[in-house]
């Protein structure tokens, strides 16, 4: 992961400079796991619109970004929130996570949730299940484990304390284990993180949004 991480700041850094390439990089890292943030938000088919929503308004606001590959992934996650957000509002309807979103009081957990879920999130059919835990919960897990956030970043993603995300990811992971537990279709491939998917109707691409920051950026 550290090294993962060098990488993925390097390359921001890069593509912050112009470079076309180390953008695509960037996105072929951060985009599978943030579109799967999207899709626990709002569903499908409207995930990927959301996605690709997401990605140009990172293309455009790239330059205004400072940190390192941690803070970029809860920033992009921050901007793919307030997209999916938008999304609901202007359909006029609730995320597709279940329940309220509350703040937790309770304690947070000994352990570091992460590591426990990485072992259960794998499959389109596990994030499914995900939609069916309450919003905070649902959300926490996602940001936590698919996206790969610690629990500061994404407590300042959701606007909330940390131990409350470390709660809400602890209580979001013993029910998804139950929930597994009931459908064993969801267990069969929970050792690997879904592989990205190609792209349609709207859906943006790596290179569609590097157009969009070429012409940003001729534009200045």
């Amino acid at each position: 992961m550290l090294g993962d991480d060098a990488e993925l700041t390097a390359a921001v850094l890069a593509a912050q400079d112009g470079d076309e390439t180390a953008f695509r990089t960037v996105y072929r890292t951060v985009h599978p796991r943030l579109l799967g943030y999207v899709r626990t938000l709002v569903g499908d088919p409207d995930a990927e619109d959301v996605a690709s929503e997401a990605w140009l308004q990172i293309a455009r606001d790239l330059d205004r970004f400072s940190g390192d590959a941690d803070r970029f992934r809860g920033w992009a996650a921050r901007i793919a929130r307030n997209r999916a957000l938008d999304h609901i509002r202007m359909r006029g309807r609730r995320p597709a996570i279940g329940g309220d979103e509350t703040e937790l009081t309770g304690r947070p957990a000994d352990s570091d949730t992460a590591g426990e879920a990485m072992e259960l999130l794998a499959t389109d059919s596990t994030l499914s299940l995900i939609a069916r835990l309450p919003q905070d919960q649902a959300e926490a897990v996602v940001l936590r484990v698919v996206v790969g956030l610690d629990a500061k970043t994404a407590a300042e993603t959701l606007g909330k304390r940390p131990g409350a995300v470390r709660t809400a990811a602890h209580r979001g992971l013993k029910r998804l284990a139950e929930l597994i537990d009931g459908d064993p279709e969801s267990a069969g491939g929970l050792d690997a993180l879904p592989p990205p998917r190609e792209p349609r109707g709207r859906a943006v691409t790596s290179a569609s949004v590097t157009d969009t920051r070429a012409r940003t950026q001729k534009d200045m």
